[in-house]
């Protein structure tokens, strides 16, 4: 039986507690804080943590410093996060490669993308966009599938990398359709290779993302045939999803979303992402996201959290189903 004095100190560790964690909060931050982006300078998820950092900043009173540490789909920054202290001075700027996809498709990953990590906020999705090259005499998927059946050696689809979902989409379309050997995987170092070649006629298709071909697009040197995001796109609103047509199998999205070392104080958790989710609203970072393509979507951390689960346990499903595995 507990006895009244020994209620009365407990009672008084978890008001302490709370009062510390409350007083961590409203001190948050202190210090620079590192932002880690597992990609090299100039792209999306570089982009997009350099206009959130900047933002911090000036909000919050002290440097948000982003660190490049680039390699291995994203996750030799994953791994620096998961293992730094979890004090709220370390953050992911994740990605759908190093927090989902790339842990599915390997044997054994250096971390796990649920367990690792405090969901901190979500900040949105790029849709992917099948491309062809506009010379390829086809309108349609369906034309685009029949056509590749047709050719001896089948049709190309370009991607910036195994384990890409620009690759994953492909060999979910030749699972779906069973199309086989008639649709063969090139991957390239990086997307811009591979936007050169398809723009050149060296490979017939991608799955890109939109913010990487609107150009080719409005210029007419690509045609899209299909997105592969839930709903149509508001800037290609002829184009149909790829569930519309049928595949069921497709839901597959670059998104962004901040995480940080798991076991970070909750209070802080909170405060991050009260402040992220205020900046993206803001008209001039909006416009920029737009710019983008990313589509922006509010999540609290548990909210973030099962998403994350739900993409981890759909691409580690994926991978089953196509036989992807990544070295």
């Amino acid at each position: 039986m507990i006895k009244p004095f020994q209620k009365i100190k407990s009672l008084f560790l978890v008001l302490g507690l709370a009062a510390t964690l409350a007083a961590q909060a409203q001190s948050y931050p202190s210090k620079p804080v590192r932002v880690v982006v597992g990609f090299a300078p100039g792209g999306g998820t570089d982009i997009v943590a350099r206009l959130l950092a900047q933002k911090l900043t000036e909000s919050l009173g002290q440097p948000f410093v982003v660190e490049n540490k680039a390699g291995a789909t994203g996750m030799i920054g994953a791994k620096m996060v998961a293992t730094a202290a979890p004090d709220g001075y370390t953050l992911l700027m994740g990605h759908v490669n190093s927090q989902a996809i790339a842990p599915a498709l390997l044997d054994r990953p250096q971390y796990d993308p649920i367990k690792d990590f405090a969901p901190v906020t979500y900040i949105g999705f790029v849709p992917n966009v099948l491309v062809v090259n506009s010379e390829l005499p086809v309108k349609s998927v369906a034309e685009l599938v029949a056509l590749a059946k047709s050719r001896q050696k089948g049709l190309s689809f370009a991607s910036p990398g195994v384990g890409s979902t620009n690759h994953l989409a492909g060999e979910i379309l030749r699972a779906e359709t069973n199309a086989g050997a008639q649709l063969v995987h090139v991957p390239y170092k990086g997307s811009g290779p591979a936007i050169v070649d398809l723009l050149g006629g060296q490979v017939d298709m991608n799955f890109d993302a939109l913010s990487s071909i609107v150009q080719y697009l409005k210029s007419g040197r690509m045609r899209a045939l299909a997105v592969t995001a839930p709903q149509r796109d508001p800037s290609l609103p002829d184009v149909p999803t790829m569930l519309e047509l049928g595949f069921g199998g497709f839901n597959i999205t670059n998104w962004y979303g901040v995480v940080a070392p798991a076991g970070t104080p909750r209070a802080i958790v909170d405060k991050l992402n009260s402040e992220i989710q205020r900046i993206i609203k803001l008209p001039d970072v909006g416009g920029k996201l737009d710019v983008l393509g990313v589509r922006r979507e509010e999540m609290s951390p548990e909210k973030f959290g099962q998403f994350n689960l739900t993409e981890y346990s759909k691409y580690r499903d994926i991978a089953k189903r196509t036989n992807v595995r990544m070295e």
